[in-house]
């Protein structure tokens, strides 16, 4: 038999980290079987629908990587892959278990319904519709039909008994029948489906061998295993996967950082790191090791190496990996992911939840100094594109090994675009020099600056180590003061290698402003 899983998300929202769990594990299922990975819409709720969350939807699958192999823009022998395009197969179905005795029409509306729920409530009662028209007579309900009387379709619920079903990684659950929604709507009034009569019939019809979805879903299953049976179909196999919580042990939010994948792409994270992160939430690989491409888990996931407990969303961790695939890029590559940083474009323009406790990436012209032009390329002031491109290129090894986000580019390449103001003396004395002993480094400097075109990388180190050695001070309460001389920050690229980018002449103009501050 062949694996058929599938992705189904309803399209009200941007796609979010335990979503895209759930699509990922899915799909490294199907690969890992040589089965099939279906993408679904479930579109019914169409007071939240949007078409912006549906082009999200694909716009975030394609940047992770992850293919399927039918779906609405795929085709494929089961579609259509909508669900507000099969309300007639709803239809039908729901009609054939009411005729099999396994549903029925109910005829309360809005007010009697709100009534029940006032009493309930008041009298802390279980909520639930109370079964009233279960027990209409085929005349009443004949009359009703005639009549026109608006009407919804409810499912028979067994008012006794349990219901059980094995979970591949739980294993055997069992419900009480009498703690099951009772008789929920499959049917509405307008004509669509519930989520759960929808969710069954495409399931079978799509012939899906296996789903797995996050537990919060396991309350919903006795009463989808319920529905399997009144139609008397095989159901699939269940797995529910473990739950994504933050570090405090709730549910990730956004209170715990960026969740949305929109979020993650905006602050500079690549689909790399995101993917072997998100891999192995809840899930163990058999040779231990932390780096793996996405082929990698197609070839070694196992249902058995899933995890029952929570799987805690650790962003150090992933910040981690971010900074591992960094390391790993070709300079031309880093330059390309990094420049929409730099330039304020691309994935540096999507919307983000700023906040204090999250703030907004610093990107774009205003930071680096960098722009794109007409023709989509970079350009800064006083040069052309192609040396804007060659400079930036330069800098890239340089900043590889310091990158943990791609936004960080556009601060790091800031001096090299940008005249820095000088900073305040304040900032630019270490913490064990005084403003004389600073001076006395930033004049020192000079020499050493103009000696670093003719020396190699090894011998710039060793002059500046015997430089710190003759002032009597560290090698980095030497290296400190200059670098806030020559980019204005205390954070910047190594800085041998900045100045020789920059041009000993402007660094040196800008040590001799420096010097001047005292």
């Amino acid at each position: 038999m062949e694996v058929r899983v599938r992705y189904a998300p309803s399209p009200t929202g941007m796609q979010h980290i335990g979503g895209v769990r759930t699509a990922l594990f899915n799909y490294l299922f199907a690969r890992a079987n040589g089965g099939k990975f279906i993408l679904r819409l479930e579109d019914t709720d169409r007071t939240r629908y949007g078409e912006e969350y549906v082009q999200n939807l694909y716009d975030t699958l394609a940047w992770l990587g992850i293919e399927w192999d039918e779906g609405q823009d795929k085709g494929g022998p089961y579609g259509p892959y909508v669900q507000s395009e099969r309300f007639e197969l709803y239809k039908k179905y729901a009609e054939e278990l009411v005729e099999k005795g396994q549903a029925y029409y109910c005829f309360c509306d809005a007010e009697r319904l709100d009534r029940i729920r006032t009493i309930q409530t008041m009298n802390k009662m279980p909520p639930g519709y109370d079964r009233n028209c279960r027990h209409l007579t085929p005349e009443e309900v004949e009359a009703n039909l005639k009549a026109g009387k608006p009407y919804v379709i409810r499912l028979k619920v067994p008012l006794e008994g349990v219901t059980k079903f094995h979970d591949a990684l739980l294993g055997d659950i069992e419900w009480k029948n009498e703690d099951i929604s009772p008789d929920p709507v499959l049917l509405k009034s307008d004509g669509f489906p519930t989520y759960h009569l929808a969710n069954i019939v495409d399931d079978h019809f799509m012939k899906i061998t296996h789903v797995m979805r996050a537990q919060e879903w396991i309350p919903s299953t006795p009463l989808h295993v319920i529905m399997y049976q009144a139609f008397g179909w095989e159901p699939p196999q269940f797995c529910h996967l473990p739950m994504v919580m933050g570090q405090d042990g709730q549910k990730l939010s956004k209170r715990h950082g960026a969740t949305s994948v929109n979020e993650f792409r905006a602050r500079g994270y690549l689909p790399k790191a995101l993917i072997n992160y998100v891999a192995m939430l809840g899930c163990s690989y058999e040779d231990g090791r932390d780096i793996y491409d996405l082929a990698d888990f197609e070839n070694l996931f196992k249902i058995e190496h899933l995890n029952k407990a929570p799987a805690v969303f650790d962003y150090k961790k992933l910040e981690w990996f971010n900074g591992q695939y960094m390391r790993t890029m070709s300079d031309e590559d880093l330059y390309k992911a990094t420049l929409p940083f730099i330039t304020g474009t691309g994935d540096a323009a999507i919307p983000i939840n700023a906040s204090e406790q999250f703030p907004a990436p610093k990107v774009g012209p205003t930071v680096s100094g960098v722009k794109l032009n007409e023709d989509g390329e970079p350009v800064a002031e006083g040069l052309t594109p192609a040396e804007t491109k060659e400079k930036l290129l330069q800098l890239m090894p340089l900043i590889k090994e310091r990158l943990h986000f791609l936004h960080e580019a556009a601060e790091m390449v800031r001096f090299l675009f940008t005249e820095p103001e000088v900073p305040p003396v304040e900032q630019i004395i270490p913490k064990k020099l005084d403003a004389a002993k600073t001076k006395e480094v930033l004049l020192a400097s000079i020499d050493f600056i103009k000696a670093l075109p003719t020396l190699s990388h090894e011998e710039s180190e060793a002059l500046a180590r015997s430089t710190a050695e003759k002032l009597g001070v560290k090698l980095g309460d030497f290296m400190m003061p200059i670098r806030m001389a020559v980019t204005g920050s205390k954070v910047s690229p190594p800085l041998m290698g900045s100045i020789l980018i920059l041009g000993t002449d402007k660094a040196l103009e800008r040590t001799q402003k420096a010097i001047e501050k005292f």
